[in-house]
Order: C-alpha cells, then structure tokens, then sequence
C-alpha cells in the first residue's frame, strides 16, 4: 500500500526539524551552553559582526600598513635618486638657471616681490612664483644652489606622489568593479584582497603593483630628471599644470561616484567637488609660474577629452566653471595687476607680445627646428620607456569611441592620458619656437601609457588574448610587443655605443676645451656604456627564457644604476671643466675688486658671474662694443676695470701683456686690471 503524501511531508519536516535542532544545539555549546535559543541566535549575529570588525582593523593594522610605508619608501627613493640626491654638490649652470636665482636673490635685497630684476634690469620672461619659492628657499636654507634648485625637485617630488595616488585610485575601482560584476562570492571577498596594497594584483611582487611602476616611470627619465634638478620654471610649471590635470581626472571620477551614491546635495552645490578645486587652485599657480600657458594647455585638454566622449555638456555643468574662473582670477590676477601697474606697457609688450605670442607665431633667440624634432626629444627624454609608447597608445584604441562612451569614468585613464600627450605633443608641433623643454608636460601623460600597459604585460594579460581569439577591444594587448621587445636591446645597444664615443662630439663648447679628454680619463663613458650593454643582454636572456614581466625592472636597474655610477658623477666632471673657474674667478674679484671699479665681461655672457659675485657685471660679446663702452664711460672713482675674457679676446682689445695686470686665469677664462687709459 503507498505511503500517502501528507505522511512524507510531515516526515520530512520532522527530520528537518531534528537536523535544525541538532545544529542549533552545537551552535549554543560553542557560546557557553546558553539556555534561550532566541537570545542565542541575536548574540551569534552580534558576535559575528563584532569578530569581522576586529578582523578588519587588525589586518589593516598587520597587514595593510606595511605596503602603505613600503609605497612611501618607494616613492621617497626614486626622488631621492632622481631630484635630491647631490642636488646642490655642483654650481649654477650658464646661461639659464643663475638669471632665475639672481633675479629671486635681488627681491630678497630690493625687497621688492613684484617686478623681478637681474643685473639691474628687469627681467620679464617669466611670472613670478618661481622667484617667490626661491626666495623662501634663501630665507630658510640660505643663498645657495640646494636653495636655487629645491622648488623644481619638490614641484617634481609632488607630481610623481600624484602620480602614485592617482594611478592606485584608478585601479582601486577598476579591481572593485570587476569584483562587483563575479559571480562567486568568495573569490570577491579572497582574504589577501584586503590586504594588498592599491592596484596590485595578490600572485605578483609588490614591485610590480600599477603605481610602484607608474611613479618611477614619471619620475625615472632623462626629462624629468633633468629639469628637476636645474633651478628654472619649466618643472615648476610641469608640476601645477600635470598635477591640475590628474586633479582634473580624480575629480572626474568622483562625480561618478556621486551619481551612484545619489548624493544630490552635494551634487546640487554652487562649487564643484575637491579635486575641481584643487584643478582650479594649481592651474593658477601654473598661469603664475609661467603665463598664459598655464591654462591654454589643460583647456585644450579638458575640452577635447570631454568633446571626444560626448560629455562636455555634463562637465561644464559639474566643473561650475564661473567659480572656477572667480578661483583662479582670484589666486593670478593681482601679480598681473600690480605689475603692469608698476611697469605699463614695457611689461605687456615684452611678457605678453615677445615672450608668450612671438614664441608661438615666430622664431625667438634661434630656437627653430623642423616638425619632426619633438619625435626625438621624446624618443630621447623619456628613454627607455619611449620605444613601448607606440605601442601604448595603439592599445588605446582611441578609434572605438563607442566603446569609450560606454566605459565608466575610472577606465577612462589611458583615454585621457593619450589626450593629454597628443594635444600638448601637437600645440608645441605647431609653435614655430622649439626648445626641448616645451613638451616636458607630456612626460607624465607618456608615463601613465606605458605604466597601463606594462601592467597588462606584468598580469599576464598578452598570454590571454594569444589563447583566445575575441574581438579587439580598447586596452588589448597588441601582437607586435615581441618586434618591441627586441628593439628595447637594439635601442639600449645604440645607447651604450653613442655613451662610449660621445666625446668625439662634445668638444664644441669653448668654455671647456679640455672636456672630451677629462671625461674619456674618467672612466665614466665605459661605466656608462658598460650598464647599457649590461642592461641589452640582461632583456635578452629575459626574452629568451620568456620572462617577460622582468624585463620592465631590468629596464629600471639598468637606468638607475646608469644614474648613479655615470650620470651623477659626469655632472662633477662637466662642473669642473665648465662652471668651477667661473666660479673661482668670482670669488677672485670680489677679493680683488676695488671700489667703484667696474667690472666687464667680454666675448661671451655668462651670468653666473652676477649671482657669485652678487655685483652687476656689464656684458658685451663684441670686442668693438665693448671698446668703445669703455671710451666713451667715464669713471672719475676707479681708473681701471676689472676685465674677464678668453686669452684671445684680450689680443683682440689690442691689450699687450705689460698694459695689464693679470690677476688670475682659471680654466679657459683670464682675469685682469686694465687701466682705462689703455684703451686710449
């Protein structure tokens, strides 16, 4: 006879029942044999909360904190190597850097902050932050070339920890977002996950995380290293114009994160959001540091990025560019006011007319170069890094907009970073006036490219697409990184070649003739050769044994050590040879200097003297100016003059060696007391 249903059923209710029970029974032993199975149910839940919140602390307290510090050590090296180390072992550098620090060091003796001044002139090619920073830097560190030098290296320092902070952001939300979209739950909430520090994938070396290597590629390259170490603008501008730009994208991704959350108060406010502010407040600073650039570039940006994805609409709205533009008339227009109030339109013709539209419209100071001649200077200025950039930026696939269009904001980075490189690579294509430092603002936007795409490399990503055939999307690997991999070693080869016979070219200053000897004696050129062909043979082997993801820190070691053990010494050897006697003579002639007695410079202009000496020097290049100057001058306080010059320029004064008393020589520079009646 079959059993009837209802017979089941209540069976099977009551097994479940005992099965429950049973549970619930082990349940209460393990929290002390509590009699109340409700109450022993609430305090399970409370304790099981309890137990994930102390958890969490004390992993983040473990766990998380190491790689934070590890990230600060990381960040701290790689300035360290690339802008502090040695910053003020060496003199200014002729002819730029000492027109800055002069020029900073009289507003500390004039007093006056608004119009720069250098050898008693005024000097107009710049605004006046960089003076200012100077300026502070004297007051505390005192007049010295540490002092001169520390803005661009902070300026640099700032960007590159930027740099960091946004990069570990972007993949913050890159990784959350793939974990939201998993189907199980577990793998999403792994327990390594929350320990590992921002964009780092838990199978792979911290080292190799997206910021460790995004910071040392914005900070690791012969741009950036350069210009962080020379007491100029160019990197003061680069660090308030590239900061404002991924201030720009952080607060770009925010609003984002707005929508999501619903936070329409927020949304609804008259200001726009922190990192919009921040965007505002540096571009200021940059229009300070270096004019109207300052804010021409990232409008170019911003715009064309927002044209591009169809948004613009949305982030005019969101940007509130009325408060924006209140912010920074606010922060860069009184300087602007008081010094034409101050100077008229000497200061507009000459900042406004010959130094911001001549140099765009027209040729200044000879600096004129073919089209192509920014494709070297990147090639150069950002090697080794350079030769993936191609292929960087084929990885965009910046032609899919759609694609674009339907990304979230956070995976926009590679997006906004190829506008940021190619508006800035084409504005200064189109400029008649070319000087390598124009397109150092592109270096970081080069950096984060190559950084993205090494960070597919690094996880394995290229393995992937070669496994499996799908379409192409934006962010894929393309195939040709095996073509790049092998010019990485040709690439270094040429390097190490040009480092072993480069003083076959560099005998062409006359300041230091004796360079090519003096650095071939020093055994620098074969250190530095040597790295690089250390560094050609080491990717090999890597690409041989197909170690791909090591090939990047190959790369790095090579360019470090390259830093250490040739670069920095060799800027010793070229101190000896080029500024050394300078600065010795200067130190001569304010020893020597008799009051009243004017001092001249003939042949060449080296304005170094002025800050050594911290006394105006007259400056003439032609012997014949400088002849009949010093007819026509009359000095009833001082019957001679101080005269520096090559040997040769005082033959070609008509001096003979008894109508003059030589006071010094040093290098390739002599120093006399001339009597003005010598010149009669």
């Amino acid at each position: 006879m079959p059993v009837p249903k209802q017979v089941i059923d209540i069976g099977a209710r009551c097994e479940f029942n005992r099965s429950r029970s049973s549970w619930e029974f082990r349940e209460c032993e393990s929290f002390g044999r509590l009699s109340m199975r409700a109450k022993i149910l609430n305090l399970k839940s409370q304790e099981v909360w309890v137990k994930e919140v102390i958890k969490s602390l004390s992993e983040f307290r473990n766990r998380r904190i190491a790689p934070l510090l590890l990230s600060i050590v990381w960040l701290c090296a790689i300035a360290s190597v690339g802008f502090l180390w040695n910053l003020g072992n060496i003199g200014l550098v002729d002819e730029t850097e000492p027109l800055f620090a002069e020029a900073a060091r009289q507003m500390t003796v004039t007093g006056d902050w608004i119009t720069p001044y250098f050898n008693g002139e005024t000097r107009f090619d710049k605004p006046p932050l960089i003076y200012w920073l100077m300026a502070v830097a004297y007051r505390t560190l005192g007049v010295n070339e540490l002092a001169v030098r520390l803005p661009s290296a902070l300026c640099a320092f700032g960007l590159t920890c930027l740099g960091f902070y946004t990069l570990s952001k972007s993949k913050e939300e890159g990784r959350r977002k793939k974990e939201e979209g998993r189907q199980n739950e577990e793998e999403a909430k792994s327990p390594l996950s929350d320990t590992l520090p921002l964009g780092h994938s838990p199978n792979l070396p911290i080292f190799f995380s997206t910021p460790w290597i995004g910071a040392a590629l914005i900070a690791l390259n012969p741009q950036t290293i350069a210009w962080g170490r020379t007491g100029v603008s160019d990197m003061l501008l680069v660090g308030c114009m590239c900061s404002a730009l991924l201030a720009f994208f952080l607060g770009y991704t925010l609003e984002e994160q707005r929508e999501k959350t619903e936070l329409s108060t927020v949304s609804a406010s008259r200001f726009p959001n922190k990192w919009y502010l921040t965007f505002y407040v540096l571009i200021a600073l940059a229009i300070l540091a270096k004019g109207p650039v300052g804010i021409v570039v990232p409008a170019l940006i911003v715009g064309s990025f927002g044209l591009y994805l169809g948004n613009f609409r949305q982030l005019w709205r969101e940007m509130r560019p009325v408060s924006g533009i209140l912010i920074i008339l606010a922060i860069a227009l009184p300087w602007y006011i008081l010094v034409i109030l101050a100077n008229g339109q000497t200061y507009i013709d000459s900042f406004f007319g010959y130094h911001n539209f001549q140099r765009f419209t027209g040729v200044v100071n000879k600096h004129s170069a073919p089209w192509y001649f920014y494709f070297f200077v990147v090639l150069v200025g950002f090697a080794p890094w350079s030769i993936y950039l191609p292929v960087a930026i084929a990885r965009t696939r910046f032609w899919q907009r759609s694609y674009w269009r339907r990304q979230p904001r956070s995976a926009q980075l590679s997006l906004f970073a190829l506008f940021w490189f190619g508006c800035i690579f084409g504005f200064f294509t189109i400029a008649v006036t070319k000087l390598p430092s124009y397109v150092l603002p592109l270096i970081p936007a080069a950096a984060i490219l190559v950084t993205l795409l090494w960070s597919d490399i690094i996880a394995g990503n290229e393995s992937d697409n070669r496994r499996i055939k799908l379409e192409k999307k934006p962010n894929s690997l393309p195939r040709g990184l095996l073509a790049t991999y092998i010019f990485n070693v040709v690439f270094l080869l040429i390097i190490a070649g040009a480092t072993f016979y480069c003083y076959n070219w560099l005998g062409d200053d006359p300041a230091m003739p004796n360079f090519p000897q003096a650095i071939q004696q020093s055994g620098l050129l074969i250190v530095g050769g040597t790295i690089w062909i250390t560094t050609a043979v080491a990717i090999a082997l890597l690409l041989w044994k197909r170690q791909q993801r090591w090939i990047l820190v190959a790369n790095l070691i090579g360019l470090v050590a390259f830093i250490i053990f040739g670069l920095t010494p060799a800027y010793k050897v070229v101190d000896i040879n080029r500024q050394l006697p300078l600065r010795q003579l200067a130190q001569v002639a304010v020893q020597q200097k008799l009051p009243g007695e004017e001092f001249i410079m003939v042949g060449f202009w080296k304005p170094s003297l002025v800050f050594y000496t911290q006394e105006p020097v007259t400056y003439y290049r032609a012997v014949t100016k400088a002849i009949d100057y010093i007819k026509q001058s009359k000095n009833p306080t001082s019957p001679s003059i101080l005269l520096l010059g090559y040997p040769e320029k005082f033959v070609q004064l008509g001096l003979q060696p008894n109508q003059y008393q030589l006071l010094e020589s040093r290098g390739a520079y002599q120093l006399a007391r001339v009597p003005r009646q010598a010149f009669q």
